[in-house]
């Protein structure tokens, strides 16, 4: 099962805070978890993003489009990284966060998101006819 880890804002993040020498301990110490991860068959992709600030949000509306430019309100709403992993199930998954470093130099938290397979769509297809 593929499930999206997110890691979840912070004022900080938000502000672009990154303090020495805490942000090299706290690199470190993810960068060895990452390696974990890829020794363990289970990581498919990982990145931190940019503060909201520098984003955008695109609003549908029908046929209208509205573009809105960040910063975004409610820090702890937003996501500051992600991982994408390979996983047998979600006690898995939430073993492998419990083991994480924590991502912020503050109080943090991690979501964690199963990804829709091909089969769970055609599931809720056939589940509607």
């Amino acid at each position: 099962m593929r499930v999206m880890v997110l890691v979840k804002a912070t004022e900080d993040s938000e502000a672009g805070l990154f303090p020495e020498p805490q942000m090299s301990q706290m690199l470190e110490a993810m960068g060895k978890y990452n390696d974990a991860l890829r020794e363990a068959g289970i990581l498919i992709d990982a990145d931190g993003l940019k503060p909201s600030s520098a984003g955008k949000r695109v609003a549908f509306d029908g046929a209208e489009r509205t573009v809105i430019d960040g910063p975004f309100a409610q820090p702890r709403e937003l996501v500051a990284g992600y991982w994408i992993w390979d996983v047998k199930d979600m006690d898995e998954a939430i073993a492998w966060v419990k083991r994480c470093p924590n991502p912020m130099l503050g109080p943090s938290e991690i979501e964690i998101r199963p990804v829709y397979e091909m089969a769970d769509l055609r599931a809720g297809a056939q589940a509607d006819v």
